[in-house]
């Protein structure tokens, strides 16, 4: 970008995947085999698949998988893990760089999610998102712009921002959270106060309760959001089977 003299009006997002991954690569199990992995690296070289205790994981050549014990370094001090919908599932670090509109560096709190970022692109851009293509309407954005964060962090999120990923469900509304494991009842978290999420105020909080529950429904109905049948699973050879992560065992 500074060979082409455009670094400074471009705007650079980064963020991580989410989450430390519990899961375990089952090479010895009747699990979908680890040869649905197997594809090339981009330079033609093959992946080499399993935990080797022999290979060291991390090159681009490697498929491994570092289980419960690392996913819990890996989140802390988060609860839980990939595919869950508490804080160690679905927190990520984000950055953003536009040096023509950003003064200063800043780190900014206030929650925002990948949704987002289509709605600020198209806001730094004083692009309109179209209404239809080839005369078929088009669904609506479900982001928010964040564009006013880069004016010294003054930044407030008005619209509610929901989850649901394999049964797990969430949502969250300024700084409460509502969250669910798959099969579970749900759980309601002070994120401003409790971001570790260990103090569950759903007995104390029934209103608050029942308004984001139905606002969760509302969401469902209107993205097409289907119930989850089956309860996530990691194997887990210290464990010796399929474990599901509602038991108290691995927070």
């Amino acid at each position: 970008l500074k060979e082409l003299s455009l670094d400074e009006n471009t705007v650079v997002m980064f963020l991580s995947d989410n989450g430390g991954c519990a899961e375990f690569l089952a090479e010895e199990t009747e699990r979908p085999t680890p040869l649905q992995y197997s594809t090339p690296t981009p330079d033609g070289r093959k992946i080499q698949i399993g935990n080797k205790k022999d290979l060291n994981p991390g090159p681009d050549d490697t498929f491994m998988s570092y289980d419960l014990p690392w996913a819990n370094a890996s989140n802390t001090p988060f609860r839980l893990f990939k595919r869950w919908t508490h804080e160690g599932g679905i927190s990520t670090p984000f950055i953003l760089n536009w040096p023509k509109r950003i003064n200063k560096p800043s780190i900014v709190h206030e929650p925002t999610h990948i949704i987002d970022i289509a709605a600020t692109i198209y806001d730094a851009a004083q692009a309109v998102y179209p209404k239809e293509y080839n005369g078929n309407p088009i669904t609506a954005l479900e982001g928010s712009s964040f564009l006013e964060v880069l004016n010294e962090g003054n930044w407030e999120r008005t619209d509610s921002i929901y989850w649901e990923h394999e049964g797990s469900r969430a949502m969250r509304d300024g700084e409460w959270k509502l969250v669910s494991e798959v099969g579970e009842g749900w759980e309601l978290y002070n994120m401003s106060e409790d971001r570790t999420e260990l103090n569950n105020l759903a007995e104390n909080e029934k209103d608050r309760l029942l308004k984001m529950q139905n606002s969760y429904k509302e969401w469902m109905n209107r993205c097409g959001v289907e119930d989850w049948p089956i309860p996530p699973q990691t194997w887990n050879p210290i464990m010796h089977a399929p474990h599901n992560h509602s038991s108290p065992t691995p927070r």
